[in-house]
């Protein structure tokens, strides 16, 4: 579809200023000059409307959605262990969709366009970005001691990847080995070996809580940073999720091995894991992007949230306002995403980048008055201010009604699962 966006605000290149944008099949074809030929099927009317890149969480579990608010309050091991996991082992293939489905609607009215899952059901998540129209990396979780090559696991991630999709595809595929503490090293170099064979990227977790960071330390006498690398995860790309107790010289491997970070702020605080040194990261110049994690420790998919928390966590833990600003938080959270996922021209609006857009309404009270709107995107709003979503070129949810995703079926569906699990 040819679509008008007609004398809106955008945010382009960390500036907000007026301009039409015009899209083509799935990529913006011009900005304030219109492409030759074009015809616009639809115009949208961009007054009083905001257009920002469709943002992009970078490590979430989006089939645990449903197990919000089972285990708050609890440690992390017991957390995970007694309160997450006994729930989890009893989920279907079915159910996964339904909690992908559940999680995609929540994210496409907070405006996200892309998100990075780790995943247990990977066919059913698959077939829930399919018919949403959602962009996604798809990373089958992995765990074990003893890896064997014919893994139905691996072999179930390699038949779900479509042929010719390339970096640009609305589905992508990763492999994503849990954590040093779930799998084994051998496991890890077996895994970071074929993931270079295919030429794919890993998707881990690391150096999440001090239990890890002291058991892996007792065991081997590495950091989880060290531990990865040793195992080779290091020698393809690599998205490592969390990274909170790191040390000086685990910043410096990283960087020098251009391992991409994702910072979950709301979940590493609400499980008492601490703080990621994410100043120190952005300072050593590895590139730092950001994710919610899962519903089950977050307890919401809210990318606004997460920008929010992260700017304000660090100004404070570091003493100093001017500590990741507003215009820092968004490039977080949308090109340095992009970049991690390694998807070209995605994150940005450029003419000839994907069409992956949210629109807000800033005549809300929320973003009034228009003060400085780059800063109101992290301190002021809140998510219920995107309008539009467009992902890929095609229009998600329009006037806050979701256009690719039966909201009444989800919850419905949703609410009977959980009767069943709880």
């Amino acid at each position: 579809m040819n679509i008008k966006i007609s004398n809106a605000y955008a945010l382009i290149d960390d500036r907000i200023d007026r301009h039409s944008i015009y899209i083509t099949g799935d990529s913006i074809s011009g900005i304030d000059s219109e492409p030759e030929g074009f015809k616009a099927e639809k115009t949208i009317d961009g007054t009083d409307r905001l257009v920002i890149p469709g943002l992009i969480n970078a490590h979430t579990h989006s089939y645990m959605a449903p197990l919000r608010n089972i285990a708050d309050d609890m440690p992390f091991m017991d957390w995970l262990l007694k309160g997450v996991n006994p729930v989890e082992d009893k989920m279907t293939g079915e159910d996964a969709y339904w909690g992908a489905m559940l999680a995609i609607a929540e994210m496409i009215r907070c405006g996200t366009t892309t998100f990075n899952d780790m995943q247990m059901h990977i066919h059913n998540t698959t077939r829930a970005v399919k018919e949403s129209g959602m962009r996604a990396v798809i990373c089958r979780g992995l765990v074990g001691d003893k890896y064997d090559r014919d893994d139905v696991r691996i072999r179930e991630a390699f038949e779900e990847m479509p042929d010719g999709e390339g970096t640009n595809g609305r589905l992508t595929f990763r492999l994503g080995p849990h954590a040093p503490y779930s799998a084994g090293f051998d496991y890890l170099r077996c895994v970071a070996d074929i993931a270079g064979e295919k030429g794919l990227g890993i998707h881990i977790h690391l150096a999440e809580s001090v239990t890890e960071i002291e058991n892996l330390k007792k065991e081997h006498g590495l950091t989880p940073i060290e531990y990865a690398d040793k195992a080779g995860c290091f020698d393809v790309p690599c998205i490592a999720a969390h990274c909170v107790q790191v040390t000086d010289s685990d910043i410096e491997l990283m960087a020098r091995k251009n391992v991409s970070v994702v910072t979950n702020p709301a979940s590493n605080m609400k499980l008492g894991n601490g703080f990621a040194p994410v100043p120190e990261m952005v300072e050593a110049g590895i590139n730092v992007c950001l994710g919610t994690d899962g519903a089950a420790s977050n307890n919401t998919l809210n990318m606004f949230h997460e920008m929010s928390l992260l700017t304000l966590i660090h100004k404070g833990t570091h003493k100093t306002p001017v500590c990741i600003g507003a215009a820092e938080a968004l490039r977080m959270a949308t090109v340095n995403g992009a970049k991690a996922l390694g998807l070209e021209k995605t994150g940005e609006i450029k003419t000839g980048y994907k069409a992956d857009l949210a629109i807000l309404d800033i005549n809300t009270p929320s973003m009034v008055p228009r003060n400085n709107m780059l800063s109101s995107l992290t301190y002021s709003a809140n998510g219920s201010e995107v309008d539009t979503t467009i992902a890929d070129g095609e229009i998600l949810m329009e006037g806050r009604e979701l256009k690719t995703v039966d909201l009444e079926r989800v919850l419905y569906e949703t609410n009977r699962m959980m009767e069943r699990l709880s």
